[in-house]
């Protein structure tokens, strides 16, 4: 059943029991992410509908100019424009990796994969469909080739639910499964290391350590950022 929305969860359930708090909401085993939860959108519709007040352009300009000039006058002028990076990360057997957030287009349950006649492989694994859309699927983990864990493997979570993973970039659609999804992370560019000699590491710009906030793990994962734009052009070439 879906949740009902309300004024007091509206307000304050991702911040307290959904992805920005403890996580502890029963709806993240379904909607892996709180955007994607009906409370969430109805959250926004009730905030875009909202009446506007009289002074809110005037107030909102004063405060855009406040904080612009401030910034402004605290950056050092040898500064980059942004040196934070938002990510998406997630597991593909042992390897934790990210991507930019911004390619993200969807996470989707688990789905039915239909095999190309003569076309599928180890690296296009067929048509899915999302939201009756039919849509390339691909193995990121031949691409990476990732060796396949033979062993237990240490998870965030007791409970492990696999995801299908939609990609968006310059109109070319990809979708893949990855088999534990965190989440959104941020973290500093020059926090990124150079990655080790591996196969991976053809599609790898860097390393950066991460510790999942609220988990008790005793060391921090290295988690590799992939170049997204390398990984749709060898994708296009691979994939015919």
């Amino acid at each position: 059943m879906n949740p009902i929305a309300t004024p007091l969860n509206i307000e304050r359930c991702w911040n307290f029991i959904g992805i920005e708090g403890d996580r502890s909401c029963p709806q993240l085993a379904t909607y892996t992410h709180c955007r994607n939860c009906p409370v969430y959108s109805t959250a926004g519709r009730h905030l875009l509908e909202r009446p506007i007040p009289e002074d809110y352009r005037q107030e909102w300009t004063e405060l855009l100019a406040q904080s612009k000039a401030d910034e402004k006058s605290q950056m050092p002028s040898s500064a980059l424009p942004t040196t934070q990076m938002t990510v998406v990360i997630f597991r593909l057997q042992r390897e934790w990796l990210a991507l930019s957030a911004q390619i993200f287009k969807e996470i989707s349950p688990p789905s039915v994969i239909h095999a190309l006649p003569h076309r599928s492989n180890q690296i296009l694994r067929g048509l899915v469909s999302i939201r009756g859309e039919l849509l390339l699927c691909i193995s990121l983990s031949h691409l990476l080739n990732l060796e396949v864990a033979d062993t237990t493997v240490q998870t965030l979570s007791p409970v492990v639910y696999s995801r299908l993973v939609v990609l968006e970039k310059a109109g070319k659609t990809w979708v893949f499964a990855v088999d534990e999804l965190y989440g959104i992370q941020r973290f500093h560019r020059d926090e990124l290391q150079d990655a080790p000699k591996t196969l991976t590491q053809t599609y790898t710009k860097g390393l950066f350590h991460w510790q999942p906030d609220g988990k008790q793990i005793e060391r921090s994962h290295s988690v590799s950022y992939l170049d997204d734009e390398l990984l749709f052009t060898t994708l296009a070439r691979k994939v015919q």
